[in-house]
């Protein structure tokens, strides 16, 4: 039998949303750098944990602080790299009503979007609001990890990097609203 007998059935277009499109602004450049440096800093981790392990076994020495340096580090890197996790859509949820009201009726799946992402950006401000108190004390006391004597880490920087990852997200989730907005007016509500 020649060629195929029966035509390829179109493959159903992908519902659209706002994820993984340019933000106003350009701002997904912001959340891509800070991703890539959460990534970077994974790699340097690795490193660390590897020299660690090796030193371990061939030296018997290890390196001092990796074990407060991973616990330190694990927090900074989530923080880093959630509103890229957001912005490009790969943030856990359920979405089985949303695609079928993509599906029939897209207005709504819009305007149920943007309400879900105004949702998070408030959670965002009160979590910023709740988290900028312990890093001025952080700062003020001198909080540290580890040991005095043997290895002692400063804590208030990743304190910071993580105000510096919830503002991005807050942001992200604003102009996700934004453009679910706009995309719900250009649509229309049926009449």
């Amino acid at each position: 039998m020649e060629g195929n007998p029966l035509p390829d059935a179109p493959e159903p277009a992908a519902p659209q949303d706002s994820y993984r499109r340019p933000m106003p602004g350009g701002f997904q450049r912001l959340t891509q750098a800070l991703n890539a440096l959460g990534t970077l800093w994974i790699v340097a981790l690795m490193v660390l944990i590897n020299t660690d392990v090796l030193g371990r076994d061939l030296l018997g020495t290890p390196v001092r602080g990796v074990t407060e340096l991973v616990s330190l580090s694990i927090v900074g890197i989530v923080f880093l790299q959630l509103a890229d996790t957001l912005a490009t859509g790969r943030m856990t949820r359920a979405d089985v009503l949303l695609d079928r009201l993509k599906r029939t009726t897209p207005w709504a799946a819009d305007v149920l979007q943007a309400v879900f992402h105004l949702a998070g950006a408030g959670l965002m401000a009160v979590i910023l609001w709740a988290a900028w108190e312990p890093l001025v004390e952080s700062i003020r006391i001198q909080e540290y990890v580890g040991a005095v004597g043997d290895f002692t880490a400063p804590v208030w920087p990743v304190r910071l990097i993580m105000l510096v990852g919830i503002s991005a997200t807050l942001i992200t989730f604003v102009l996700l609203a934004w453009m679910d907005v706009a995309r719900a007016r250009s649509r229309g509500r049926p009449a």
